[in-house]
């Protein structure tokens, strides 16, 4: 049997993430297990973290395992991630050791990699997450690449908490662009149009212009899942239109791809659309919906105080549900992989 990673959720089957949200929410209510009793988890981040690392530390933790926490180029050697190249320059070590070496040491690796942000072509094909699932001889994490998995699961049990079901087919699912002085990572856009398509809900896809539209692959997962759960995905660039009756409204920004590695040329464009901002007057015309982000957020930039601080909000329990969802993809992983899958 191959080796079971936890790359992004369309690798899984529903009933497999069904299975996921299910546990997790019996660990939000008993927090403290022995599921990895004995069990570590190295943790390998080449990009800042607050929730995430917090998280998985503390997941590990109180079911009874250890994380290690590795830092790349800080606190850890320089990894190579390309075959045949001559490692004269910066990196002191191939990942072909990093993730062998580093399985015979621990249970699980965890893998947070963002996008160069030069060359989509290049980013999209993730090689560092690859790279490490390839390589390594235990179960692999995405901690965020090019999409968020992890922040999926949160955010589903977030939904399915609000509305007191895990059937949310038929609700109306806003996923909205929203400004940012930054170009930043559609990681997590992929990430909730994946997940809101396959839970069946009516997704409208909100963006400024035909620019702002995600990667092919990502549009494509989600026009599969509406065929395979129901619901139905929409693009919208009108605002009013795409707000009205909405039960859930998702914002992130994210940089426009046609103008990715060449981000000058989009600056121009991308602030002219600062009215894409969150605010009462877009959460008034919806049917008393809930907002989420995934967080870090800047206030009064991508969402006003007012509804950041509205009960409607449901960040914050989206923040915490990566604690227990986390365990519960930790605890999965472990379970169906056991001891016996390392290399000699």
């Amino acid at each position: 049997m191959s080796l079971k990673h936890f790359l992004n959720t369309q690798d899984w089957s529903r009933t497999d993430l069904d299975a996921l949200l299910t546990q997790a929410a019996l660990f939000k209510r008993n927090r403290l297990g022995s599921e990895l009793k004995g069990r570590s988890i190295a943790l390998v981040f080449f990009n800042p973290s607050m929730r995430t690392r917090t998280s998985f530390e503390l997941g590990a933790f109180q079911l009874g395992g250890h994380a290690v926490v590795l830092q790349p180029g800080k606190d850890a050697w320089p990894i190579e991630f390309d075959l045949g190249t001559v490692m004269d320059g910066e990196t002191e070590e191939h990942i072909a050791e990093v993730a062998r070496v580093l399985g015979r040491y621990v249970d699980l690796i965890g893998v947070r990699a963002f996008p160069k942000f030069v060359d989509w072509a290049k980013d999209r094909e993730d090689q560092v997450l690859k790279s490490f699932a390839k390589y390594s001889p235990v179960p692999v994490i995405n901690m965020e690449t090019i999409t968020h998995p992890c922040q999926e699961l949160a955010h589903a049990l977030a939904l399915q908490e609000h509305f007191g079901t895990q059937d949310l087919r038929g609700k109306k699912y806003v996923l909205t662009w929203t400004y940012h002085p930054k170009p930043l990572n559609t990681a997590v856009a992929n990430s909730a149009l994946t997940i809101a398509t396959r839970l069946g809900m009516e997704v409208t896809l909100l963006c400024p212009t035909p620019d702002y539209l995600l990667d092919e692959r990502y549009m494509g997962w989600a026009a599969q899942n509406v065929a395979e759960s129901g619901g139905s995905l929409t693009i919208s660039h009108d605002i009013d239109s795409a707000y009205a009756g909405a039960d859930v409204v998702y914002a992130k920004s994210w940089g426009a791809l046609p103008f990715f590695g060449n981000w000058g040329p989009e600056k121009p464009i991308r602030d002219q659309y600062q009215h894409f901002i969150v605010d009462e007057r877009k959460m008034a015309l919806t049917n008393n919906g809930v907002f989420s982000h995934c967080l870090p957020l800047r206030r009064n930039v991508k969402a006003t105080d007012a509804v950041m601080d509205s009960p409607n909000c449901i960040a914050i329990d989206e923040a915490e549900n990566r604690l227990h969802v986390q365990k519960a993809v930790m605890a999965a992983l472990v379970r169906d992989a056991g001891r016996d899958t390392r290399d000699a």
